[in-house]
């Protein structure tokens, strides 16, 4: 049986820029808002070193502080924060039921949450190889010299050689984008021709500063805490043989997955699983939901525009409640 059961305004699924931007929207209009901390409270930035380009930090902010942060000024207007894996959602009627477990692997249903309104801002996922190197600090190189964010990274490795993976049109995209701070950008595929566009492919292959290694497969990430990346272990897949490639930067772009499988067969989302919003507002499909961040963001995945999705849907559930507010008003007499 549930240990517990609570009914809010305005639930919010996901501690992210976008979802603790929603909180601070939605708890000063006094909707008293409850964030659903999954498995990661405050999404990818706190496995980020140093955030250079979110407004307001003219000598740059960490991460895990940058979300600090956010968090604070949500809680000082009143949200609440509940701990929970939500394991399955009810999205067939008003008010919408999640149902929360103390952990993924855990069976026994102990939280059920009743929601008027529902933001999601479950995020997304990049996409890893599992190789020896990659998992985050303190036991990987992950946010030291590894990164799946050019735009985020890029600037932190002016001058240094850096290695891009992947052949698909983000990986085309990251390599651009690092020409413009590394002295050198290598890309490492595994086949012998790029998935990417055409015209991606071109501007890559025309550019001096970019050069690829084909038929070619990372094995593991080299380098220390101290002294950051040194290099990766390669593996061709032609010659069968086996070296070290010396690198200050190793770039991982291979896509990103967003974390939207809970709502398969409620919401509109691509192929991919980005959930899909309605015009210029971040409304689903179903009344009362509005999606916001990286979960329905293919394109940007930046944290100030995962910030700006999260105002947009907070006001969005504002909007929506006071709206359906005044007609049961209505319906029930109040209001002649």
């Amino acid at each position: 049986m549930p240990q517990d059961e609570i009914r809010k305004k305005v639930v919010i699924l996901g501690s992210g820029p976008a979802g603790l931007t929603a909180a601070i929207y939605a708890s000063r209009a006094q909707l008293e808002p409850v964030v659903i901390e999954g498995p990661q409270p405050g999404g990818q930035l706190t496995i980020t070193t140093e955030v250079e380009n979110y407004p307001g930090f003219t000598d740059g902010i960490m991460g895990p502080a940058l979300m600090d942060e956010f968090r604070g000024q949500a809680a000082r207007f009143g949200t609440e924060f509940l701990q929970t894996w939500i394991d399955k959602v009810d999205l067939s009627e008003r008010p919408f039921t999640l149902y929360g477990k103390a952990s993924e692997d855990s069976e026994e249903i102990t939280t059920i949450i009743k929601a008027d309104t529902l933001i999601i801002s479950t995020g997304a996922s990049a996409k890893w190889l599992g190789i020896p190197g990659e998992d985050p600090v303190p036991n990987g190189l992950g946010g030291n010299g590894v990164s799946a964010c050019a735009t985020c990274d890029g600037f932190f490795f002016r001058e240094k050689p850096v290695v891009v993976i992947g052949g698909g049109d983000t990986a085309m995209e990251e390599a651009m984008f690092l020409t413009r701070f590394a002295s050198k950008v290598t890309i490492i595929h595994r086949r012998d021709e790029f998935r990417a566009s055409k015209i991606m492919q071109d501007r890559v292959l025309k550019n001096e500063k970019i050069e690829v290694l084909w038929d070619t497969e990372v094995k593991e990430i080299l380098g220390s805490q101290t002294e950051g990346v040194t290099g990766v272990r390669i593996y061709n897949n032609v010659s069968e043989e086996e070296s070290v490639f010396e690198t200050g930067g190793v770039f991982v772009a291979i896509g990103h997955k967003p974390n939207t499988e809970l709502f398969e067969g409620w919401l509109d989302m691509d192929d991919v699983g980005y959930l899909k919003a309605e015009g210029s507002s971040m409304k689903t499909n179903i009344e009362g939901v509005f999606a916001s961040g990286d979960a329905q963001d293919s394109y940007y995945r930046q944290a100030v525009t995962a910030a700006g999705t999260g105002c947009m849907a907070a006001i969005d559930a504002e909007r929506f409640l006071a709206e359906h507010e005044a007609e049961e008003e209505m319906a029930a007499g109040v209001v002649e």
